[in-house]
């Protein structure tokens, strides 16, 4: 028995080592091939859709690609100026949000996030819904590696098309004709607002009837949006 430990002790580690090097080649090549390709689906569209059919609703994934060049500019200038004010500065993480928001979770029984927009990217395209310690180390591996191989233009452009936007409703574009009737290339500054204003709750907010908490964010936003310099994709 003991003459077979350091043979499995070997086998163990080889197969340690397999496994990550699979792991990060894999991860990388998929990074990298949606440097050029459209996310088909998310792992959050499928977990919604079969959470509806469980609801004895229909399934319903709403979701219509816009290039980023025919996003409305009013658009992309919310979402930066709802989500993630420094998003062409940083390096994927916003260290004082972060901060800001742990210290305010602490004194408060309504949380808040400190995610930017390439973490919540990273969160949206690659891993599953939920909440923990071992998603977030992967949020934070995907986020590093988006911001290594994707420009700041192509992740805010999977980051619109892709983010939950109300029940069954996904991206900008299937968000624009159903609240609004008309393409996200068309959207106006209220408009843009309107539609950012839910994302922290799109399931239970509404942009066309909002509550006074949605309006006064709504405001807010658009106040945020005029502050904004260029924005420099």
């Amino acid at each position: 028995m003991k003459s077979m430990k350091p043979g499995l002790l070997k086998l163990i580690w080889r197969t340690i080592k397999l496994a990550l090097i699979l792991f990060f080649g894999l991860s990388i090549l998929w990074v990298l091939m949606y440097r050029w390709v459209n996310p088909p689906v998310t792992w959050l569209m499928i977990s919604r859709g079969f959470e509806r059919k469980s609801d004895g609703k229909d399934w319903k994934i709403e979701k219509r690609w816009i290039d980023f060049d025919s996003i409305a500019d009013p658009m992309k200038r919310a979402a930066v100026a709802a989500e993630d004010q420094k998003f062409l500065d940083h390096f994927g993480f916003d260290f004082k949000a972060m901060e800001k928001a742990i210290d305010k979770n602490a004194h408060s029984h309504k949380l808040i996030g400190g995610s930017t927009i390439s973490q919540q990217t990273a969160k949206n395209v690659f891993l599953w819904p939920g909440r923990s310690y071992i998603r977030k180390g992967f949020e934070a591996y995907f986020t590093v590696l988006i911001e290594l191989f994707w420009s700041k233009k192509r992740i805010m452009e999977i980051y619109l098309n892709e983010i939950e936007m109300g029940d069954g409703i996904y991206g900008v574009e299937a968000a624009s004709q159903e609240y609004f009737h008309k393409s996200a290339s068309d959207l106006t500054t209220h408009e843009a607002a309107a539609i950012a204003s839910i994302w922290p709750d799109p399931l239970k907010w509404s942009p066309t009837n909002p509550s006074d908490y949605v309006a006064h964010r709504q405001y807010l936003i658009r106040k945020n949006m005029r502050r904004l310099g260029p924005l420099d994709f």
